[in-house]
């Protein structure tokens, strides 16, 4: 006489396993046991065992006999296990694709459309202060002739022959298991449950046709490369009544002649000449919104960093500025005349020879200024 294994050991689980957790287990191992997948030759013994094994403890009544008295408690029909309580389609639909009710409900769920992109490129200023930009994008919309009933006007839709109007159509499998019923989507009417006798010209029975529509957004200052922006409602149209897709707009920025962004801050790399460093000078500086004064003290150095408040990027989410980050360069002469440089003989004569080793470079300076 052949001694029955136990159901929890063939499982894999432990005598207190939850229901969520025998499920799981005979998941896992009849996926691998199934004879159309294993191809080992005591597979569909296997399988089997673990079928026999779940169809018990998954059954709360006679989980508890067989936790009482055994196999004795649940062998009183012969040891023929009762699959009237099992529910196979979810795993024979995970091995096969069968269309069960519940995917077939899935099928002709209402949807979500798919989101689309679109790129908006920028000129620096325009990201600076905002711009409203036209922009044309391609995407289906609800068909102007038919209003998305895929029928050409005039003409009806008639219900489906082969499925009867469900959208699905049964198949009768045999297994070692016994019979199964295949769920499939209906091939006349690809599961519409319809059927167009007359499809309409514009679209040709979709209900949509492909269209270039033209928008106009606002992109707000403050906007950097990179930002994206979303467009609630305006991507594809949904399946079965569902909601829109999304737009999302991603902006690209033209980079400034002399201007550098970090973060809401502008920087700007200006030259001033000898005199102006040594003497000290009220200058012209080129900002975003036009010029401004600056004042340079006597004796300023290169790398030396001015800033000019409020004069930077407008935050996308607030009303206030970044600032100017003005990082000053002595620039040398190379071109002097005899005056010029008979003064700078002179100057030379009164200021020595002495050299000083610098503790910071000028790009030690700049790289403090940009973070590093």
């Amino acid at each position: 006489m052949t001694t029955q294994r136990d159901y929890y050991e063939i499982l894999g689980v432990s005598r207190n396993a939850s229901p969520d957790e025998l499920k799981t287990a005979f998941r896992t191992l009849a996926r691998k046991y199934h004879p159309d997948i294993n191809k080992e030759p005591d597979a569909e013994e296997r399988f089997k065992e673990i079928n026999e094994a779940y169809a018990v403890l998954s059954d709360p009544t006679k989980r508890q006999a067989y936790d009482q008295y055994g196999h004795a408690g649940v062998n009183n029909t012969g040891g023929v296990p009762d699959w009237s309580n099992m529910d196979f389609a979810d795993i024979f639909g995970e091995f096969f694709g069968f269309a069960t009710g519940t995917s077939r409900q899935r099928q002709n769920a209402a949807r979500r459309g798919t989101d689309l992109s679109y790129t908006v490129n920028l000129a620096f200023e325009e990201a600076i202060f905002g711009v409203d930009k036209e922009i044309e994008i391609t995407r289906d919309e609800v068909c102007s002739t038919c209003k998305g009933k895929g029928a050409e006007p005039g003409t009806s839709v008639t219900r489906c022959a082969t499925c009867n109007g469900r959208g699905e159509v049964r198949q009768v499998h045999q297994t070692f298991l016994g019979s199964m019923v295949q769920v499939v989507t209906c091939p006349t009417c690809s599961g519409r449950g319809e059927v167009i006798s007359t499809p309409c010209h514009t679209c040709r029975g979709r209900g949509l046709e492909r269209k270039t529509v033209k928008k106009t957004i606002s992109i707000p200052g403050g906007v950097d490369n990179g930002t994206q922006m979303r467009l609630a409602g305006e991507g594809q149209p949904g399946v079965n009544n569902g909601p829109n897709g999304n737009l999302y707009i991603e902006i690209r920025v033209k980079e400034h002649k002399f201007f550098h962004r970090k973060g809401n801050d502008l920087l700007l790399d200006l030259n001033i000449n000898v005199a102006q460093a040594t003497l000290g000078a009220e200058i012209n500086v080129p900002t975003i919104d036009g010029t401004a004064k600056l004042n340079i003290p006597a004796g300023t150095q290169p790398g030396k960093v001015f800033t000019l408040r409020g004069k930077g990027s407008p935050s996308v989410h607030s009303s206030t500025r970044g600032d100017q980050l003005v990082i000053i360069n002595v620039e040398t002469p190379t071109h002097l005349n005899a005056d010029q440089r008979k003064l700078f003989e002179q100057l030379a004569t009164t200021l020595g020879t002495e050299v000083r080793p610098q503790e910071k470079s000028f790009l030690d300076y700049l790289k403090e200024v940009l973070g590093g």
